[in-house]
Order: C-alpha cells, then sequence, then structure tokens
C-alpha cells in the first residue's frame, strides 16, 4: 500500500575523503553497501558517539550508507537562519527530494521505493550537527552559523537510510514511499 511519493531533484556523492560535502551526478547505482566511492560506503562501519552501547571504533552494521534531505526542509532551515539558501551538498546529502515536506519524520523502518525496484530503508533522522554549520559558516561568511545551524536544522535535516536492493537511482526519479 503507497502512501505518497516525492520526486529526486539531484542526485550526489562524497568522494573526497577530506570532505563530507557532496557533488553532483546524473545518477547513482546503489550497491547493498551504499554508493560505490561515496564516503559511507560498505556494509560495516565504527561505532562513533551515536552508539552508545557499543566501544567506539567497534565495526556494527551501516545504516548511514545513504543521506536524503527534502527541498522544503532546506528552505526552512535558510528562513531560519535568515539566509539566501542552504544547499543540500553543503549537508553532506546524497539526494534533495521535493513533494515530501516532512521527510525528516517519515518513521523508522520506512520503504522508499524507486522506478527500478530499487529500495531503501529510512533508519531516522539525520541529526544535525556542527561540521555542516561549519560548511554554512564558511560558504557565508558569518562566525556563528555553525552553532544556530544546530538549532535551526532540528526535525529538518533529512534522513539516512540503508539498502535493501540494489539499483540505479537518478534525477526526476518518483519515489514512493511504504
Amino acid at each position: 500500500m503507497r502512501e505518497s511519493s516525492a520526486t529526486v531533484e539531484r542526485v550526489m556523492v562524497a568522494e573526497d575523503p577530506t570532505t563530507f560535502v557532496t557533488r553532483s551526478l546524473p545518477y547513482i547505482q546503489i550497491e547493498l553497501g551504499g554508493i560505490p566511492g561515496d564516503r559511507h560506503y560498505g556494509l560495516l562501519r565504527p561505532a562513533d558517539s551515536r552508539q552508545k552501547v557499543y566501544p567506539r571504533g567497534m565495526l556494527i552494521a551501516n545504516r548511514r550508507q545513504i543521506s536524503i534531505v527534502s527541498k522544503e526542509e532546506c528552505e526552512c532551515i535558510a528562513n531560519r537562519l535568515d539566509l539566501p539558501e542552504i544547499k543540500p551538498e553543503w549537508l553532506g546529502a546524497n539526494m534533495i527530494i521535493s513533494g515530501f515536506e516532512k521527510l525528516t519524520e517519515l518513521q523508522q523502518g520506512a520503504r522508499l521505493i524507486f522506478p527500478d525496484g530499487t529500495g531503501l530503508i529510512c533508519e531516522g533522522e539525520n541529526l544535525p550537527c556542527i561540521g555542516p554549520g561549519r560548511v554554512i559558516e564558511k560558504m557565508y561568511n558569518q562566525v556563528g552559523l555553525s552553532q544556530k545551524f544546530v538549532s535551526a536544522a532540528k526535525k529538518l535535516r533529512g534522513i539516512v537510510c540503508s539498502v535493501e536492493r540494489e539499483g540505479r537511482i537518478s534525477e526526476g526519479d518518483t519515489i514512493a514511499f511504504f
């Protein structure tokens, strides 16, 4: 049973290991480990401060393979910060979508299905952190934006997903949410 749909505006990859900032591609090929070449690619990843039940560095399942933001929520963050725009690549997003205004509130476990059958599972909210705030602060040359971003992006930062079924995601694809 289909709940709603949205459109893929852009797909992006973070290939430079020195930054999480992404760059646009016409499409991304999705494997069970995520996007080949992306900094978040892999079936496993080291535990960090988000997984307090495991020692830092212990290998755990990678539930942060793909990061998705919505155009509407990026606009809302920009409005809260009184800025002209917040670009999804500054947030390290692999995808920006439109037509799903409350993406960050998507229930954990929801399925995102693409035209060729590619399937992602929502693993939950991508909590705001100071890293993207520093990028925004640098782009606008405004001291203090990094801290303001964390508050402004609360419940608007998008979601992280893991891959359930491999395939290809392209600009213009329609996403069905289940």
